[in-house]
């Protein structure tokens, strides 16, 4: 294949790019602003889950010729008419949109879009025509067209601060200074006494300034709630293509404010810190009366100043690791900074590093008497959410502006004398945990190697003894039986007795001397062996599960009648190979796990789950009654629509609006998920749900265990005959209320008995006496049964789906997992450490499972130093991941058992409980290709094969349509079919470990374990999960492996049947469902009223739980507990607003 060559643009083209989602858009958009700045171009890039609004307001500020969204596949139409109409309202209807949709936006509505406005949308078959490079030149070329080459009366119109006129000026400046040259003057000669002042911040590449930036924003508009900001952010040019990274919006939160104003300059060549019309730029800010502005230069070395001649204050921002103190001589802007900030404080070494620079600065000043804690330089922690630090670097910063520049800023922020110290979430001394845990482990298996070995030669001697002896030697505690191998007195006067029996001797002792190097333990595995064998062999096997004795059939009959063993054991006699199997393999159930977790795997449950998530509550329900309809366990596996995933309420909103109930479920209050789960027993032991759900995860879990409280509420009504005076209750608190109590659209489904329903609108404590309802809540919570997701880690290093920042988001889980404890919650699963998606956004199979349990480990470490207690904590945590057709996936999940059971076990001393690693699988979703739908099935039928010959807990099979649409009934019961027939028909599937002691599932079981081992190092040098994260080092490497497999599918290295290789005779095209599943109006309409009626009905109660909730926040209380009363009245963007005032918002990254 060729290479195609980039276009050149033949004007300064700016593109602002961002992801209306999250997920693999955020991999993708990535990979796309790549190209677009090596074409040449300037980009703006926002990241994932940015609103039409910020998008709109961004392109405005920045005057971009175009905006460039991927976009999902739902709420996509909405979303770029509101994009189309925004700027047209706001007078910027010059700015081309671009887009590309995950999934398929349909042909018909791209022709819609297009027809409506949008410059362009491209299809899966777009990029494989044109190719990656051809397609951006396609866009590069469409947005190449001049700007600010015209200036009418936009300097008429900057005191009224309009964006659009701010930016024209500057663009012109910037483009065409000869036609700007009149109307500067003009500026120029309005601000010759403008007392406007300006902050200048400079500082080292990646020392985190625009973090700083964001946080000193946040804290000025907190601080003077009346006065406006100007922001200018220059970064570097790259000179080979002339494009530019203009990355510095993605760091902040702050901005999307009206009182704030921003635009991000390039260098343009000038090979400085500053771009040439930097002043200019100033200028125009001024001219339009903001009351303050900030001006970040691009990273610097060490001896760059220029920054000074153009602003007022100035802030130097470094990092403590600048080398030795002699460094700090050579840095020319501590002669001249107003003030220093040590950023990144939580680095080792912070301390010396401010005592050096307090001297430095000392010395350059000649400030000799100075007391060095008067200096100003601070320590910092700028991605930490309120960082005392930050707070008192700001309140200096601005009462610095008020002593030189006389402005009206005086600050009454209030600060607390403490150093800023970074939250940690694993101790500093804990940083090596992981390769603690893999030298544990390779120490397990170089003890068992050695073991063998010593078996293997006791087993030579024993079989010598047997041979000299003539007779089998009886064995026990201690070894030989003497007696059963030396010659009796009749047999000792035969000949040559005498030097048998001084051979026997040597033997035995021989025998005695070698197995002083076994473990006794190790002796009694061999001892027992034959015992184990034919404990498999009896027709009944009897074990215990939580002291409850169960017994299970060993055999199943065949058509044939054929006697066919559950559980098959290998033939071996020799000692050296019975220890070792049974140190790595073993039989399922037993340490290590390798094999399973239980002996037998449960008769009459399937590991099958049934999936759904669309529309309003009421739909997603029906079709979880469809789904399970005459199956003996429910196991509700739910997806929620991304208003939820994003702890957002529904709203009229477009980008909002378009996406409720899209690609999931939409819910938003307690009476959702009673609507959502009304029929099945959510404390009954067959019923299991899971939740898809990570940000909001504590909300949504809060609304979920409430309606199961108040379910068993309902059976203590109906048994004590109470639904009278219960239901006159209801009437009189809504009467009381004045608004429409809240109600099960339609009519129930077939299967549903309405359970759940008789309370909507209320809570159990409110029509029961009290001491009724906490026992009833007491007894639901040890009983219920489910996961909810909630697993933060995985979505900042894969899928996004983060609202609060990472330290408060772990906090949250932590809380959860304490609550659970408390309260004796031990059938739920407080977190689904999940490899799924970080091999969706495009991992191979080894790093998803390092990865992964790297973060389950950190969890560990993380809930340990919160004095939790392993064997309290452990069985609470679950796994989730992905299969795909890789060889490394058929021993993904024995690996693992194996992994995880070693290191609980000899690392962390847990019991058999917690050494157990459950978990749950979900066919690939990557291998679902939008061509040749119908070989997904064939795709998916190999990998549920994987899936359950090695033993997982449960399965997911994708629908084969899932690449192109919502699934559909028909392609969600040919999903189940699948795993159906695989556990009810296939006859090798009545064995329940038919991969044990094949050789190349042992060779596969050591290469994937001894890499995964590999990788816990590597995360190691780079300071812990935490550690690597700060560098992006997961995401990246996911990405790069991303690209790896991208690339080889599209040059054909990689054969892929139906995709670019066996094509149709038609070329096997996208294939265009005939079925699409969107929300209803109706249903859209009925959410938001819903949401309505609730805000108007609990207002005086919401902000009471609210405030409640707030402040245990920062008193660092237990906020389930909380959360748990706050669920039962708020809606869950009332408790994500909240909670953002006091955790903070997640900080994206590039």
């Amino acid at each position: 294949m060729e290479q195609q060559k980039p276009y050149i643009p033949n004007n300064k083209v700016r593109i602002v790019t961002a992801a209306a989602l999250f997920d693999g858009h955020d991999a993708a958009i990535n990979i796309m602003r790549r190209i677009i700045q090596s074409t040449g171009v300037e980009v703006i890039h926002l990241g994932h889950d940015r609103s039409v609004e910020e998008v709109v307001n961004t392109a405005i500020q920045e005057d971009a010729n175009a905006i460039a969204i991927t976009s999902y596949q739902g709420g996509h139409n909405e979303y770029f008419k509101y994009m189309y109409d925004l700027l047209q309202e706001k007078g910027a209807g010059q700015i081309k949109i671009f887009g590309g949709g995950g999934g398929v936006i349909l042909p018909s509505e791209i022709a819609e879009l297009q027809a409506y406005g949008i410059t362009r949308i491209y299809a899966p078959d777009d990029g494989r025509a044109m190719g990656l490079q051809g397609m951006i030149n396609d866009l590069v070329q469409k947005s190449d067209y001049a700007i600010g080459d015209k200036l009418t009366d936009e300097v008429n119109h900057l005191e009224e601060k309009n964006p659009k006129s701010i930016a024209r000026i500057i663009s012109s400046a910037e483009n065409f200074p000869d036609v700007a040259a009149k109307t500067l003057e003009a500026i120029q000669k309005k601000n010759e006494n403008s007392t406007i002042p300006v902050l200048g911040i400079t500082g080292t590449g990646g020392a985190g300034k625009s973090s700083l930036v964001d946080e000193l924003v946040r804290r000025f508009l907190i601080d003077f709630p009346e006065k406006t900001i100007g922001l200018i952010s220059v970064d570097p040019s790259k000179r080979k293509t002339g494009g530019a990274l203009l990355g510095d919006r993605i760091r902040m939160n702050a901005i999307n404010n009206p009182r704030v104003y921003m635009r991000s300059l390039a260098t343009r060549q000038s090979n400085l810190a500053l771009s040439k019309y930097v002043a200019d730029a100033i200028q125009v800010i001024k001219a339009a009366n903001y009351d303050i502005i900030i001006l970040e230069t691009s990273g610097i070395g060490q001896s760059d100043t220029e920054i000074m001649d153009h602003s007022d204050v100035s802030l130097y921002v470094m990092t403590p690791e600048f080398g030795a103190a002699t460094q700090l001589e050579k840095i020319d802007m501590l002669d001249f900074a107003d003030l220093v900030a040590i950023n990144k404080f939580d680095k080792r070494g912070s301390l010396d590093a401010l005592r050096d620079v307090k001297k430095q600065y000392q010395r350059n000043h000649n400030l000799w008497d100075a007391n060095l804690d008067t200096l100003p330089v601070f320590g910092t922690i700028a991605s930490q959410f309120n960082d005392p630090g930050m707070n008192t670097l700001y309140k200096a910063i601005m009462d610095k502006v008020h002593e030189k520049t006389n402005s009206d800023l005086k600050s009454t922020f209030q600060i607390t004398r403490e150093m800023s110290e970074k939250i940690f979430v694993i101790p500093p001394h804990r940083t090596r945990y992981l390769s603690e845990i893999a030298e544990s482990n390779r120490k397990y298996d170089v003890t068992a190697v050695s073991q063998e070995q010593v078996a293997q030669k006791l087993y030579g001697i024993f079989k010598t003894i047997e041979t000299v002896t003539k007779k089998t030697p009886e064995l026990n505690k201690a070894g030989i039986n003497d007696d059963s191998v030396l010659p009796s007195a009749l047999e000792s006067e035969k000949l040559g007795a005498s030097e048998d029996k001084i051979f026997l001797n040597l033997l035995l002792n021989q025998f005695d001397k070698v197995k002083m190097d076994l473990d006794p333990y190790n002796w009694e595995i061999i001892l027992t062996w034959d015992e184990k064998v034919n404990k498999y062999k009896n027709p009944v096997y009897t074990f215990k599960v939580r002291d409850r004795e169960i017994k299970m059939a060993t055999h199943t009959e065949s058509l044939s009648h054929s006697q066919i063993p559950k559980i098959a054991l290998p033939k071996y006699k020799a000692w050296g190979d019975i220890l070792r199997w049974c140190l790595q393999e073993n039989v399922p159930g037993e340490f290590p796990f390798t094999a399973g977790l239980y002996p037998f795997k449960r008769e009459g449950e399937d590991p099958s789950r049934m999936f759904a998530g669309e529309g309003g509550p009421e739909r997603t329900n029906k079709r979880f009654h469809y789904v399970s309809a005459g199956l003996p366990a429910k196991r509700l596996s739910t997806a929620f629509d991304s208003v939820t995933l994003y702890g957002n309420d529904p709203h009229v909103r477009p980008d909002i609006y378009g996406k409720i109930g899209n690609a999931g479920v939409s819910i938003c209050c307690l009476d959702d998920a009673k609507k959502l789960y009304s029929g099945f027993d959510l404390v009954h032991a067959m019923t299991s749900v899971s939740m898809t759900i990570n940000g909001p995860a504590p909300m949504l879990l809060g609304f979920f265990m409430n309606a199961a409280i108040d379910q068993q509420c309902e059976f203590y009504i109906k048994e004590n005959s109470l639904e009278k005076e219960v239901e006159t209750k209801i009437n009189k608190i809504y009467a009381a209320k004045g608004v429409e109590r809240p109600h099960y659209q339609g009519d129930l489904p077939e299967g549903n008995n309405g359970l759940g329903l008789m309370l909507l609108g209320v809570t159990g404590d409110q029509v029961l006496p009290l001491e009724v309802y906490d026992e009833i809540k007491a007894r639901t919570l040890s009983q219920v049964r489910g996961t909810v997701q909630a697993d933060i880690l995985k979505e900042d290093q894969a899928q996004n789906t983060c609202i609060f920042s990472t330290e408060f988001a772990l906090r949250l889980m932590g809380d959860v997992q304490e609550y659970f404890i408390t309260k004796n919650v031990r059938n739920f699963y407080s977190v689904s450490i999940s490899g799924y998606h970080i091999a969706e956004a495009g991992a191979n199979p080894i790093t998803q499972l390092a990865f992964t349990l790297s973060n389950g480990f950190t969890y560990v470490e993380y809930y340990l130093s919160r004095g939790m207690n392993i064997n309290d904590f452990g069985p609470n945590l679950s796994f989730f991941f992905s299969n795909g057709v890789d060889p490394e996936y058929a021993v993904i999940g024995r690996v693992a058992r194996k992994i995880w059971a070693k290191a609980m076990k000899n690392k962390y001393g847990a019991n058999e409980r917690a050494q157990m690693l459950k978990y749950h699988i979900q066919t690939s979703g990557r291998s679902l290709h939008a061509q040749e739908i119908d070989f997904n099935d064939i795709r998916t039928t190999l990998q549920a094969l994987y899936a359950i010959y090695d033993n997982c807990n449960s399965l997911h099979t994708n629908a084969y349509d899932e690449a192109i649409t919502t699934p559909t009934e028909e392609s969600v019961r040919r999903a189940m079919a699948i795993q159906l027939i695989i556990n009810k028909e296939l006859g090798l599937a009545k064995n329940e470990n038919p991969i044990q002691g094949a050789f190349i599932i042992e060779e596969l079981t050591d290469l994937v374990e001894a890499a995964v081992l590999q990788e816990f190092d590597r995360i190691t040098e780079r300071g812990g999960v935490l550690g690597a994260m700060e560098t992006m080092y997961q995401r990246s490497k996911i990405q790069e492996e991303s690209l790896y497999y991208e690339t080889l599918k599209h040059t054909g290295e990689f054969p892929i049947i139906g995709v670019n290789t066996f094509l149709s005779s038609k070329g096997s095209p996208t294939v265009i469902p005939a079925e699409v599943i969107r929300a209803t109006e109706e249903e859209k309409q009925y959410q938001i009223d819903m949401l309505n009626h609730l805000h108007q009905s609990n207002q005086d109660l919401v902000n009471a739980h609210l405030n409640t909730l707030q402040e245990a926040a920062i008193k660092n209380e237990n906020l389930f507990e909380h959360l748990m009363e706050a669920t039962k009245v708020c809606s869950l963007g009332q408790i994500t607003s909240a909670l953002f005032e006091v955790g903070g918002q997640y900080r994206r990254n590039m």
